[in-house]
């Protein structure tokens, strides 16, 4: 079908939460819609399979809203096997190239979001498909186009990071998820929001010892979000959820405070934790070590851009101190015919996610079938809409809460490593900044190579920008991830 000459009426990107629930919407409503994702099984990174071969009885005992996932997983079958919706796993997505505009009527201004100019009577997604050295360029062209490509997580540097044995927290609930191993068998959990509450409750519920959580922020911060936090009962409850696994395994949490240090020979073998003040600066004389063989670390996450700036969506600061895309009340993006769901327009869960793509798929078929709307829409998308409004209320209360303080530089030697691919260290970044003259992180990156290694800046993005006195910006890059140059070579010319 995608291959074919006629374009599918929507082409879904990310088959997470967000992706999958948009496009089994979107089949019921009647659209042909194509998956593309780079995973092979849908669910993203938060519903991840445990492997065939690990023969994992109860996989839904390591998720939170298992039962939904597997609705829509199940309804995704039902539509693949109708002909309804093409699933195409292992497709990484690179770039997508608008085709020729539609004409306004005679007398009527082309119309979309804040003015913009008539969208594009379709859309080719270019992929590469399948796994080294097999890979292979793939094209699918849409009439519209959604993305949902999720997030990746947001890392703080310290001395000693780069120790093995140290991982992303998301990283250990994967590990855990995907291939039922843990990290360590003593496993400090550290870094910023609610997410390390969830990966401590399972590597300890899973047989690790965790000696600590090392929470940066303080939850008195959300005190003055009181009539929010009521308005979403269910946040309570699965907090409630995770605090009282903690306090079943003897788990300690340590509220700001921060790991600053990491210590080992071959692996890490203990971490400083100190208390820190209100701008996260560590205060002196409360450093004390704590003994352990891993530590899970992370500061929440970042909403991964690369696709839609690429095809210049307009973004916005949000309060976790991170960038997402501006987004109407319909899911659509500041570019007509790009619709987008998820964490790509803020952090906010899985709950969330799955109410976005709902929503989407609506406004997509109410924008390529306009005049018939399916029996109780309106209705449906009004519900849709006040959820959506509740939850990302909480979720902007979240990354208030938890949003990286000013002063956490302030546990950075000036040897310390921050771009962990072209190893450069905190000192050079500080004399770019403070000696040569840079003012924004794309000058510190050509003065010093950070940023420009495997990763291209998604691990060290935010460390950089901070030491070099700039809120994070989101890239306009040509190519969201790396691509072949022979399929470059083999683009048609119109594309190129």
């Amino acid at each position: 079908m995608p291959a074919g000459p006629d374009p599918v009426d929507l082409a879904v990107v990310g088959a997470g939460p967000a992706g999958l629930a948009a496009a089994v919407s979107a089949a019921g409503l009647g659209l042909r819609v194509a998956v593309l994702d780079a995973g092979d099984r849908p669910g993203g990174q938060y519903y991840r399979h445990p492997a065939p071969g690990l023969g994992a009885a109860r996989p839904e005992a390591l998720h939170h809203g298992w039962a939904a996932f597997a609705a829509r997983e199940a309804a995704l079958r039902e539509h693949v096997a109708a002909g309804r919706i093409t699933h195409l796993p292992l497709h990484h997505v690179w770039t997508v190239v608008p085709g020729e505009a539609a004409e306004a009527p005679p007398g009527r201004a082309a119309s979309g979001p804040a003015g913009a100019a008539a969208p594009a009577t379709q859309w080719t997604l270019h992929a590469v498909a399948g796994h080294a050295p097999d890979e292979r360029a793939a094209a699918v062209t849409a009439r519209a186009v959604l993305i949902a490509t999720g997030s990746y997580e947001r890392q703080l540097p310290f001395p000693g990071w780069t120790l093995p044995g140290v991982v992303g927290a998301g990283g250990a609930q994967a590990m855990l998820k995907g291939g039922l191993v843990l990290p360590g068998r003593r496993v400090v959990v550290a870094g910023s929001g609610p997410l390390l509450l969830a990966v401590a409750g399972s590597l300890a519920a899973a047989g690790a010892a965790v000696p600590a959580v090392v929470e940066a922020a303080a939850y008195t911060a959300y005190a003055g979000r009181v009539p929010v936090l009521l308005r979403n009962p269910g946040k309570l409850v699965e907090a409630a959820v995770h605090g009282g696994a903690l306090a079943r395994h003897h788990v300690r949490l340590l509220t700001r405070h921060a790991v600053t240090e990491a210590h080992g020979t071959g692996r890490i073998e203990a971490v400083t934790v100190a208390r820190l003040d209100r701008d996260w600066r560590p205060l002196p004389g409360t450093a004390r070590r704590i003994p352990c063989d891993a530590l899970a670390v992370g500061h929440g996450l970042v909403p991964q851009l690369e696709l839609a700036t690429g095809l210049g969506c307009a973004t916005r600061p949000g309060p976790d101190g991170t960038v997402a895309l501006v987004l109407d009340a319909e899911q659509r993006t500041s570019v007509p015919g790009i619709w987008s769901a998820g964490e790509t327009g803020g952090i906010g869960g899985a709950q969330l996610a799955l109410t976005e793509g709902e929503l989407a798929a609506h406004s997509v078929a109410a924008a390529l079938r306009p005049g018939r709307p399916a029996p109780g829409a309106d209705r449906h998308v009004t519900r849709l809409a006040r959820r959506r409004a509740r939850l990302r209320a909480f979720a902007d209360a979240m990354g208030a809460a938890h949003r990286p303080g000013e002063g956490w530089t302030g546990w950075l030697r000036d040897d310390a490593v921050v771009c962990r691919c072209e190893e450069v260290p905190a000192g050079r970044i500080r004399e770019a900044a403070d000696d040569l003259g840079a003012r924004d992180a794309r000058t510190v990156k050509l003065l010093t190579r950070a940023g420009m290694g495997w990763c291209q800046g998604r691990m060290c993005g935010p460390a950089v920008a901070a030491l070099a006195g700039q809120e994070p910006a989101a890239d306009r890059r040509p190519f969201s991830c790396p691509v072949p140059l022979r399929h470059l070579a083999e683009l048609p010319a119109t594309d190129r």
